[in-house]
C-alpha cells in the first residue's frame, strides 16, 4: 500500500517538476523575444499575470475564461484515455454553440429555454463525436484525419446557418442572440463571469467520476493502457471507442452552450465563429498540460485563462502589440504541452496506449 502511494506521489512530483520548468522554459525564450523586440520582459510578464491572479475583476476574468477550456479539454483526455487522439472538440463545440443559438429564432415558452439549449447543444455535439468514432471503430479511419475534417465541415455548416438561417436582423455580424430568458446568470454583474463555470465544474466531476468510479471508464482506461490485452479480457474495444466519443462530444457540445449562453453582450455567434474559434485547440493543450486528468486540466485551465484576461494588461499598460502578446503566449503553451505529448508519443511506440 505504502508502496503504491510513494509510487504515485514520485509521479505526482515528477509531472510537478515538469509543469515548473515547462512553465519556466517558455518564460525565458519568450522573454529573450521581448528583448530582442525592444520590450520589458519583467514588466510584461508582471501585467500578465499578476493582475489576473490576484485582483478581483482580474480573477473573475480569468475564470471566465477558463470555463470553455474545461470542457474542450476533457473531449480530448477522455479519448486519450482511452488510446485515441481525438481533436475534434473544435467542430463538436460549433455544433453545441449551434444547438444553444437557434432556440433564438424561435419562440417557446421561457423555462424551455435553457433546458432545451442544452440538450440540444449536447445532442449535437455527441452526434459529431459519434461520426468520428463509427469511422475508428468500424471502418479503421484514423480519428486525426476524420475529426480534423469534421471540424472544417462543422465551421462552414455552422457558418452557413449564421449568414443564411439564423442571421441577426439587427446585426449582420452575427446570428441571433440566445433570448433573456435562455442565458446564463451572472455570478458578478459587469464582468463576463457566468454560471457557465459552475456547469463546467459539475462536468468536470461528472468525467472524474465517470472514469475512475464507474465501469465504463474502467473499460476507457484498461483500452488505453494496453488494447490488445483489454480485447482478451472481454472489453468491446470498439464499443469503448464510441464511448469516449460520444463523452467527448457531449462535453465539446457543452462548452459551446456556455460560450452562447452565457458570454456577454453578444450571446450569440460571431462573423466567423470569431468568438468560438480556437477553443477546443486550447482544450487539447489543457488537456497535455494537465497529464489529461480532470484535476490536472483544471489547474491548467486556469493557468491558460490568466494569461488571456493578462494579455489586455499586456497590451495596455506594459505596450507589448498583441502580436508579441500572442507569440510569448504559444511559446509559454508550446513549452508546457511538450512533456505531454512526448509521454503520448512514448506510450504510443512502447506499444502500450
Amino acid at each position: 500500500m505504502f508502496e503504491m502511494l510513494d509510487g504515485r506521489l514520485r509521479e505526482y512530483l515528477t509531472g510537478f517538476a515538469e509543469v515548473v520548468i515547462a512553465i519556466v522554459a517558455g518564460m525565458v525564450i519568450g522573454g529573450l523575444v521581448m528583448v530582442i523586440g525592444g520590450y520589458n520582459p519583467v514588466d510584461a510578464y508582471y501585467q500578465l499575470f499578476v493582475p489576473s491572479l490576484t485582483t478581483k475583476y482580474g480573477v473573475e476574468m480569468t475564470l471566465s475564461f477558463a470555463t470553455p477550456i474545461i470542457l474542450t479539454a476533457l473531449t480530448f483526455a477522455v479519448g486519450v484515455r482511452a488510446g485515441l487522439f481525438n481533436i475534434g472538440a473544435e467542430g463538436q463545440m460549433y455544433m453545441g454553440a449551434l444547438g444553444a443559438v437557434i432556440f433564438g429564432a424561435i419562440t417557446l415558452p421561457s423555462i424551455l429555454y435553457l433546458p432545451l439549449e442544452f440538450i440540444a447543444a449536447a445532442v449535437l455535439g455527441m452526434i459529431w463525436g459519434v461520426i468520428a468514432g463509427i469511422l475508428k471503430a468500424y471502418r479503421g479511419v484514423n480519428e486525426v484525419v476524420s475529426t480534423i475534417m469534421l471540424n472544417w465541415i462543422a465551421y462552414w455548416i455552422v457558418e452557413s446557418m449564421r449568414v443564411y438561417v439564423i442571421p441577426n436582423p439587427v446585426d449582420a455580424s452575427k446570428t441571433v442572440s440566445v433570448p433573456p430568458a435562455g442565458r446564463l446568470p451572472l455570478l458578478v454583474e459587469g464582468t463576463e463571469l457566468s454560471a457557465a463555470l459552475i456547469i463546467s465544474i459539475l462536468v468536470l466531476a461528472f468525467t472524474y467520476f465517470l472514469l475512475w468510479k464507474m465501469a465504463v471508464g474502467y473499460e476507457i482506461r484498461a483500452v488505453g493502457y494496453n488494447p490488445l490485452a483489454s480485447r482478451y479480457a472481454g472489453i468491446n474495444v470498439r464499443r469503448v471507442a464510441l464511448y469516449s466519443f460520444i463523452i467527448g462530444g457531449f462535453t465539446a457540445g457543452i462548452a459551446g452552450f456556455c460560450e452562447v449562453a452565457g458570454r456577454p453582450p453578444s450571446y450569440a455567434i460571431t462573423t466567423g465563429l470569431s468568438n468560438l474559434m480556437g477553443l477546443g485547440f486550447d482544450g487539447l493543450t489543457v488537456s497535455l498540460i494537465g497529464y489529461n486528468h480532470p484535476i490536472g486540466i483544471l489547474l491548467a485551465s486556469i493557468f491558460i485563462g490568466a494569461m488571456k484576461a493578462g494579455s489586455r494588461n499586456m497590451q495596455i499598460y506594459a505596450r507589448v502589440p498583441l502580436e508579441m502578446v500572442q507569440t510569448v503566449q504559444g511559446l509559454i503553451i508550446i513549452a508546457l504541452s511538450i512533456p505531454g505529448l512526448l509521454r503520448i508519443i512514448s506510450r504510443r511506440i512502447g506499444g502500450v496506449r
